[in-house]
This record gives C-alpha cells, sequence and structure tokens, in this order.
C-alpha cells in the first residue's frame, strides 16, 4: 500500500495496511479497553495479594501463604476486593494508553518527517507512549486510589463494594487526598512503565520480523504474528516489572493507615530502596509479565479481526 496521503505528501497514517482515521482510533480505543479492563481485574487475587505484602511484609510473607491468609480470615470475597474499581479503571486507562499511543506515535512521525522517523523511531516510540499514559493515568487515579484502600484496609474497617468505596473516599478526601493524591506516584510508576513495555514490545517485535521470521509481516499467518505478539509482550512486562516497582510499592504504602499525611520522600526513606525494589518483586514479575503478554495479544487480536492489522514490525 502507499505510504503517501491522497495529497501526495509522506504520512505516518497511510503506513499500515489501512489508513489511520478516526474510526481506526476509535477501535485501537475499544481494543485497549478489552486489554486492559480484563487482564487486570481477571488478576484482582494476585493484586491483593501483592498489595498487601507490599504494606504488611510480616503478615504476608509471599504469594501463596499471603492468600492462603485472606482466605482463611476473609473468605472468597477477600481475594476479590477492589475487582470493580479494578476492571473501570483499567478499561479507561487503557482506551487512553493504547488509543492515544497510535494518536501522538502518527503524529509525532508526521512532525519529523519521513528520514526522521525512520532513523529515531525508538524515541518516537517512547515520546508516544509517555503522552498517552499521562491521559491515561488521569483518568485511572481516582479508581487506583478507591482498589488500594479497599485492598490494603483491615477487614471492615472500610467499605468493599465499589459504590460504597467510591462515596467513602470522596467523603474522606481530606485525609485521603481523593480523587488525584497519587496521581505523581502514579505517573512516576505508570509512565516509565509504559514506556518500556511499549519500547520493548515494539523493538522485540521488531527483532523477531528481523531476525526470525525474515519474509514480509504480511506473509505470516495470523496465528503467527499473534504468537510474536505474546512472546513479545510476555518479556516486554518483565522489563517493566522491574522498571516500575520501586513506584509501585510507594503507591500501596500510601494507602496504609501509618503512612498517612506523609510525603512520598518519607515513605521512600523509611522504607529504604531495597525494600521497594525487591518486596513482592517475584509476584510483580509473574504478574505482569502475563498481563503484558495477554493484554498485547488482546490488543491485537482485536485489532487483526477487525482488519487494522497486528503492531509494529520492521
Amino acid at each position: 500500500m502507499s505510504h503517501l496521503a491522497p495529497t501526495g505528501k509522506w504520512d505516518a497514517r497511510y503506513l499500515g495496511p489501512v489508513p489511520h482515521d478516526s474510526s481506526y482510533y476509535a477501535k485501537c480505543m475499544l481494543g485497549g479497553v478489552l486489554a486492559c479492563g480484563i487482564t487486570h481485574a481477571g488478576i484482582t487475587p494476585l493484586d491483593v495479594a501483592k498489595c498487601n505484602m507490599q504494606v504488611n511484609p510480616a503478615k504476608y510473607k509471599g504469594l501463596s501463604s499471603g492468600l492462603a491468609t485472606l482466605l482463611r480470615e476473609e473468605g472468597q470475597t477477600g481475594i476479590w476486593k477492589g475487582f470493580g474499581p479494578t476492571f473501570v479503571g483499567y478499561s479507561l486507562q487503557g482506551m487512553f494508553k493504547y488509543g492515544l499511543y497510535e494518536v501522538f506515535k502518527d503524529q509525532y512521525m508526521n512532525l519529523a518527517g519521513e528520514e526522521l522517523s525512520n532513523k529515531y523511531k525508538p524515541a518516537i516510540w517512547l515520546a508516544g507512549s509517555a503522552s498517552a499514559e499521562v491521559f491515561a493515568d488521569i483518568a485511572l487515579c481516582p479508581l487506583e486510589m478507591t482498589k488500594v484502600k479497599i485492598q490494603t484496609s483491615p477487614s471492615g474497617t472500610f467499605p468493599t463494594a465499589f459504590g460504597a468505596a467510591l462515596a467513602e473516599m470522596s467523603k474522606t478526601k481530606v485525609e485521603t487526598r481523593y480523587p488525584f493524591g497519587s496521581l505523581v506516584p502514579l505517573w512516576s510508576r505508570q509512565i516509565p512503565y509504559t514506556m518500556a513495555k511499549f519500547f520493548f514490545f515494539e523493538k522485540i517485535v521488531q527483532v523477531f520480523y528481523t531476525h526470525v521470521f525474515t519474509e514480509p509481516k504480511e506473509s505470516y499467518a495470523k496465528t503467527t504474528q499473534l504468537g510474536v505478539t505474546f512472546a513479545s509482550g510476555y518479556l516486554a512486562g518483565v522489563v517493566c516489572a522491574i522498571v516500575s516497582h520501586p513506584a509501585d510499592s510507594v503507591v500501596s504504602l500510601m494507602g496504609k493507615p501509618a503512612n498517612k499525611g506523609k510525603s512520598i520522600g518519607t515513605i521512600a526513606s523509611e522504607t529504604g530502596f531495597a525494600a521497594l525494589a525487591t518486596k513482592g518483586l517475584g509476584t510483580r514479575v509473574l504478574m505482569i509479565g502475563t498481563l503484558t503478554g495477554f493484554q498485547w495479544w488482546i490488543y491485537d487480536s482485536f485489532k487483526a479481526s477487525m482488519g487494522l492489522g497486528t503492531t509494529g514490525g520492521k
């Protein structure tokens, strides 16, 4: 297909199998909703265990023992706490993360022009993903704060039902700093995470299609392309988990009653970098690797079913 716009000029929006018009971006947004909402909500039990391991490591020593403690003390509902805000929050986040990434990537490529776009492709991936995540986190923040509060509050001290929890967060917003009190630590966790997620995904896909599957990408079956998508997403997710874990620990610790009113710097220095970087990391690597692999797979499966083609390539 021609890379030229109808005007005859080179245009990044015409590089793929279909033109990137408003319908294309809307479908990418819907793909992002499915990719992030379903996967994050589906691993709520892992998330509950991880948050409690970060906030109360003496009681919740590991993933399996943490889940066992939650089940023993709170039953099945204990491990699914925060499902509602997780599903809604990450659906909104996915919509902006994936949809706006496609928008910003095209915009930045057109600003740079054909030659510079090809030369500095990784810089465009990083800039596009960082820009998208700024907006994605604004949508996510109130729901993420609610989720963490539900998951880390001792049983019976905070409502676990979605609507009641939102109402309580709003009522106590002076002390909980709701709705945007966690936005800065969320940005500090999610922007590096998303930059790594998109950069390493695009890079690993490029390596696969350059060195392993050396024929034109379009010549391979959709199952092969989606296999490349999942493998690239999983590997990118492992890198992301390591990069963003210290900031993730701070977000969880902010929800702890003992840390009420403390600054991010105070929480970080009291806990120590080694603990922030390692507590719950194994669980998070497993969680984020699987999560990121499936997110990219769901997203690209949806794109492929809509005739939009899979993401990335040479």
